[in-house]
């Protein structure tokens, strides 16, 4: 069947919360620390300018959100994260992902689309930007805390939409 990208719903809200926590838990990419409950998640996924929900065979798989990086004169600067259910990785989901979002910020009337926190040895990651166009832009010298307390440094990605 293929897996197909389309926007969040509040049914997709259990599993992309369970999706999300997986990743806050293994404390390696993203910078929250604390998991969400469900009223938590409603407001979180709701609060973005977007959400998309990668599904295979009727299961979401992976999610991604899409909101301004800042505000004002740098609104027009998109910023996103992306989560893929642990067991789907290494099958292009996250490219998927990537270029659904890419594609959404541009419809969205972003210009830019920047991450700021890509752990240094997040290696899909890195890889998964390099081969969607994006360039590393920064580093910041041990800008990341991970869940075993070391601290990482963190590469800032910039494409233009």
């Amino acid at each position: 069947m293929g897996v197909t990208i389309r926007k969040y719903t509040g049914k997709d809200i259990p599993a992309m919360m369970e999706i999300w926590n997986a990743v806050v838990e293994e404390g390696e990419a993203f910078p929250q620390a604390e998991m969400l409950d469900e009223s938590g998640a409603k407001a979180f996924f709701g609060a973005q300018s977007y959400c998309g929900a990668a599904e295979d065979g009727g299961e979401l798989v992976g999610l991604y959100i899409l909101h301004p990086n800042n505000v004002g004169r740098c609104a027009h600067i998109a910023n996103a994260s992306f989560a893929v259910n642990s067991n789907c990785r290494g099958k292009g989901i996250g490219e998927q992902l990537v270029r659904d979002c890419m594609a959404q910020a541009k419809e969205l009337g972003f210009r830019i689309l920047q991450f700021n926190a890509v752990v240094e040895d997040n290696i899909g990651a890195i890889h998964l930007y390099e081969k969607t166009g994006f360039r590393q832009i920064g580093r910041v010298c041990e800008g990341f805390q991970a869940k075993n307390g070391e601290y990482k440094d963190i590469l800032l990605y910039y494409s233009e939409l």
